[in-house]
């Protein structure tokens, strides 16, 4: 039995950053992760900081005109080790940064909880018992995988994490589901070189945006060389002479359909990863979707022991998670004022070229609530700094209270919206109306200053 004052187990942005709070504190910290290759969490390892590299280099590719595949399958090799060395690069350095501190021992091994109080953590060469009155799950999310037949030990099947291990560019690559990771991939594979067909179940795609920019965002993908078929039932994936064989049916039609691949992605969606830690025994409870309740504390239905990141559900952005680092440093060690329900309304960017950026309700969600609204449009064609640019691609638009003028929320699909989103989140944060920035002087040529012609 190994006594701590704290046990974290996880390595991702919200634990890690309170194993450094608290050993910055005097506390005595435990860290359990149960890979190497997970120090730092599923941001530096297999989430934004890896696929945010992919896509720069993506965008490289895209403007290489006149190259064979096997020139693009070069420098997609070239890509990958560019990622690879970014994120071990920084893999080391968080491991370091904790592992270093004389107040910090990091367990490489598995942890599950025993009781209450008490994890049990399996490394590769012994078992033992860690005790703390404090522990924090931050262990994460992983990959939903669905039952189609034939994609268990299917060497041509992947997940988003095991794709980007992928050396071989695929020359025709399947993307089982369209949402935002599935989109996002397609994205940075059709602009490395490869055909991508994206096969989406719904009628539509990304149902949560908008149908004007759910248009756009699929014409954009279209020109990229991106097909897309909709209503799309996957019913098997199966290794024929070294290619994978995609059997779907049109779920309107019920016409059965084979596609040729040389990998699939499974694209279709993640949930808390709470396997194995024996949660019960500690008193912590999970939703239907197994994600850990909480309180707008972050304690779980055992006050002693809390939840940060991906696993607790919600909105799975590092940024979230090293918010929740926030709300519980503040109640711990400070005047207790911060908490979950206090960040809305919170901004994320899809990383498809250009990225796909949003903040607060759109135009539905506004109708469905009956609310009297404006709504203001913007052509990404008709901003001088995308002309620029040479991408022209993308909508902007703003959901606008009638009577108020404050703005509700907005929508850009545009080059450097990922950037742009953020001034609009400090608008809305401090409570300014439409007309702050209607009215703010931004430099030229910039996107920025779209945002005077779109909220005009």
């Amino acid at each position: 039995m190994k006594d701590f004052d704290v046990i974290i187990i996880g390595f991702g942005k919200g634990g890690k950053t309170l194993a450094a709070e608290f050993a910055k504190r005097g506390k005595k910290v435990a860290v359990v992760e149960r890979s190497e290759k997970m120090y730092g969490g599923t941001c530096i390892n297999i989430g934004c900081i890896p696929t945010k590299t992919l896509v720069h280099q993506a965008k490289i590719a895209s403007g290489m005109k006149g190259l064979t595949f096997e020139e693009k399958s070069e420098f997609y090799r070239q890509a990958i080790s560019i990622k690879e060395e970014v994120t071990s690069l920084l893999r080391n350095k968080n491991f370091h940064n904790l592992a270093d501190h004389p107040n910090v021992t990091v367990y490489t091994g598995m942890g599950s909880f025993v009781s209450p109080n008490e994890i049990s953590v399996r490394t590769a060469t012994e078992e033992f018992i860690l005790k703390a009155e404090q522990i924090i799950i931050n262990t994460g999310a992983e990959a939903v995988i669905p039952p189609i037949e034939g994609i268990t030990d299917n060497p041509f099947v992947y997940t988003s994490t095991s794709i980007m291990e992928l050396t071989t560019l695929p020359r025709h690559l399947v993307i089982v589901g369209g949402g935002y990771i599935g989109l996002e991939f397609s994205s940075m594979f059709a602009s490395f070189g490869s055909q991508v067909t994206v096969l989406e179940g719904y009628s539509e795609l990304i149902l949560r945006e908008d149908r004007d920019i759910a248009a756009s965002v699929q014409e954009t993908l279209e020109k990229k060389g991106v097909a897309f078929r909709l209503n799309a039932k996957v019913q098997s994936v199966k290794y024929v002479d070294q290619k994978a064989i995609v059997t779907f049916g049109d779920s309107l039609t019920n016409e059965v359909f084979e596609l040729e691949a040389d990998a699939v992605l499974l694209a279709t969606g993640r949930r808390p990863n709470t396997e194995g830690l024996n949660l019960k025994v500690a008193g912590v409870d999970v939703d239907a979707r197994g994600a850990i309740i909480v309180d707008e504390y972050l304690k779980t239905t055992n006050p002693d022991i809390r939840a940060v990141g991906d696993v607790k559900g919600g909105l799975q952005f590092t940024y979230i998670s090293l918010d929740d680092y926030r709300i519980v440093r503040e109640d711990l060690f400070g005047k207790k004022e911060k908490k979950m329900t206090d960040r809305n309304p919170v901004s994320y960017s899809v990383f498809i070229d250009p990225p796909l950026s949003r903040i607060g309700i759109n135009e539905e969600e506004a109708r469905k609530q009956n609310l009297d609204v404006v709504i203001k449009k913007l052509p990404v064609m008709a901003i001088p700094r995308a002309k620029t640019l040479g991408e022209t691609d993308g909508l902007l638009k703003a959901v606008i209270d009638k009577e108020s003028g404050m703005i509700l929320g907005v929508t850009l699909f545009a080059p450097d919206s990922s950037e742009v989103i953020n001034e609009v989140a400090i608008a809305m944060k401090t409570g300014q109306d439409y007309t702050f920035l209607r009215d703010f002087i931004f430099t030229h040529p910039s996107m920025s200053e779209a945002l005077n012609d779109l909220f005009t």
